[in-house]
């Protein structure tokens, strides 16, 4: 029996990967139909396909870059086969040529793949309130 570590394992390789810029597992590490709220999109992403183009852009235009995250105050709630994840999350990103210090919540829903795979197929995006 999958226990709540598998889908803390499966979190952190996705955040790793973040970490690292590493779009490619980045992204490998969500189903295709997931979809993502984040507070700096103008609206929700649908798809996965629809955070690749937004991340191709953000590449392309504002020369974006992850150059840390750090995730702290992890739970995960299991539900059957779907687990939801949330934790704070710290990161430096550089835009341009400037650096960007974020702290923020994140909720993120994954889903057990029929090989017992655990993909994320929701991500949601808060900053954290001042003073939390």
């Amino acid at each position: 029996m999958d226990s709540p570590a598998d889908v803390l394992t499966a979190a952190n390789a996705l955040i790793g990967a973040f970490a690292a810029h590493d779009t490619q597992a980045y992204f490998d590490s969500f189903a295709p139909d997931a979809t993502f709220t984040f507070y700096t999109a103008e609206q929700p992403l649908r798809s996965r396909a629809a955070y690749e183009q937004l991340w191709s852009r953000w590449e392309q235009e504002d020369r974006f870059r992850v150059l840390s995250c750090r995730s702290s105050d992890q739970h995960v709630q299991r539900l059957g086969d779907v687990a939801v994840f949330t934790h704070r999350v710290h990161t430096v990103v550089r835009l341009g040529e400037a650096e960007e210090s974020l702290d923020e919540r994140e909720t993120i829903v994954f889903r057990q793949d029929g090989s017992g795979r655990w993909l994320a197929v929701h991500e949601h995006l808060s900053p954290t309130p001042a003073g939390a």
